[in-house]
């Protein structure tokens, strides 16, 4: 019997999925207690490589590294440095956006961008360069960064900033982990005076509503996003529930509330069984869902909502991905260009045509695009759907909705995927060889490595220019 590689490291070895649940594979996992204690699990790596993983929430592989070392960055945290004047803190990288809030808010600040949950950490929002509703005016959560730590798997420390090392900058901003591990990150926060949203709620009949109401409307909230029925046919197709709104200032508060404008302590409202049977989530439970969900929203509604209610619903059910059961489920999300709204139509029509239920499917549009090489967002539309794991006819579906967002000029979500072709990656991300080149540099070994890089191929020599 081969011994094993793992053998002397210290750690344990756990079974690790994505949020989603799939694909799960073994590594040894290890969590450094410090900054210095990264750069000595870095000099000990296994031949399989080491990944840093955060809370896990990356839906497929990013943070998994079957066979190596995975570093469970969660005691990296804290804030090292603030300026409550100007709005600018340093933290630790494995610091969450929900300790964030709680620290923050009741002083009259919050996070510069967040995506559907709070429990990611700044060095996963880093990694994966996160989005949030308010993509088209805010951007994403690395064009507020203005430095980070960042140690290569060379071991070298670097400082890193956006203008003077652009290069790895943005390299590392949505280079999902792969140039480095992320030890801290300075950033922006916004000032707000309470810890509403003032929100402005309406309930659409069908798709070309939908869309012609955010196109017309957006450019006037901060933040907005939009609920879609897809298991709606016919008329009804891509009928949805468009939500927008602004931090609510101090005066749209009713008297007894502005006595503690920016209380901030969200709980859980119910917690998902350890286990559930695979098929809950099927057609029948995702229709009459989506029904109550639809009919329950008023035509129009303006009125405040808590930030934990307005950006993260579904933090309040503790382990609501256990809800898809043992085999798990694929969040899907891709973006095409303006002007490729039949994308959108195409894709709607072919889950509510194939049955394939998805109770959360969200359509949002996003603005500038920043210079990360594998940032996602891009000037359009996006459009994230979550599908449970088990019919045989999904993996041929993804295939044709590559196909359709290829065809169109788009591009999938990597932190959310589990399942892309590595032939198509180069045509997303059409700076892919230059993201190549500088993690080559930095890391020549490829010390920092992952499940996903392995299945996507970036781990591969680098084509010869002929």
């Amino acid at each position: 019997m081969s011994p094993d590689p793992l053998d002397g490291l210290p750690g344990d070895d756990q079974l690790l999925t994505g949020w989603g649940g799939t694909a799960p594979s073994r590594a040894r996992v290890v969590t450094p207690l410090d900054d210095n204690d990264v750069s000595r699990l870095l000099d000990i790596a296994p031949q399989r490589g080491v990944i840093a993983r955060g809370l896990g929430r990356s839906y497929g592989d990013v943070s998994m590294n079957g066979g190596g070392m995975v570093l469970d960055a969660t005691a990296l945290t804290g804030v090292k440095s603030i300026d409550l004047d100007h709005g600018i803190v340093t933290v630790g990288a494995g610091t969450s956006l929900d300790s964030l809030m709680r620290w923050l808010l009741p002083r009259g600040w919050f996070v510069p961008v967040t995506p559907g949950t709070r429990y990611v950490t700044v060095g996963g929002a880093i990694a994966s360069d996160i989005h949030g509703k308010g993509h088209h005016v805010d951007g994403t959560f690395g064009s507020h960064v203005h430095s980070l730590t960042l140690v290569t798997g060379s071991g070298d420390v670097l400082t890193v900033t956006p203008t003077e090392t652009p290069e790895i900058f943005w390299a590392t901003t949505g280079g999902m982990g792969l140039t480095g591990v992320i030890l801290d990150a300075t950033f922006d926060l916004i000032p707000v005076e309470t810890s509403l949203i003032s929100v402005d709620e309406e309930r659409c009949p069908d798709l070309d509503h939908l869309m012609a109401s955010m196109s017309e409307g957006d450019d006037h909230f901060r933040y907005s996003v939009a609920w879609i029925d897809c298991t709606a046919r016919g008329r009804s197709m891509g009928r949805g529930i468009l939500g927008r709104g602004d931090h609510a200032p101090l005066d749209a508060l009713p008297q007894v509330a502005r006595r503690h404008p920016r209380g901030f302590a969200p709980k859980p409202l119910a917690m998902a069984p350890p286990f559930m049977a695979s098929g809950l989530i099927n057609l029948y439970t995702t229709r009459a869902f989506n029904e109550v969900w639809f009919r329950k929203a008023r035509k129009h509604h303006v009125g405040l909502q808590n930030i934990s209610a307005f950006f993260h619903p579904l933090d309040m059910v503790e382990g609501w991905n256990r809800m898809y059961g043992s085999r798990g489920c694929i969040q899907y999300q891709y973006v095409v260009p303006f002007g490729a709204e039949s994308t959108v139509r195409y894709s709607l029509e072919e889950l509510s045509g194939t049955g394939m239920p998805s109770f959360l499917a969200v359509l949002k549009r996003f603005g500038a695009q920043n210079p990360g090489m594998l940032s996602f967002p891009t000037p359009g539309w996006t459009l994230a759907v979550d599908i449970p794991v088990g019919s045989p006819e999904l993996p041929r579906l993804l295939d044709r909705l590559d196909d359709a967002v290829l065809e169109a000029g788009g591009r999938v979500y990597l932190a959310k995927d589990a399942r892309t072709r590595p032939e198509h990656l180069g045509i997303m991300y059409p700076r892919l060889p230059q993201w190549r080149e500088i993690r080559a540099k930095l890391d020549p070994d490829h010390v920092i490595t992952s499940d996903m890089a392995r299945r996507l191929g970036l781990d591969d020599p680098i084509p010869e220019v002929p």
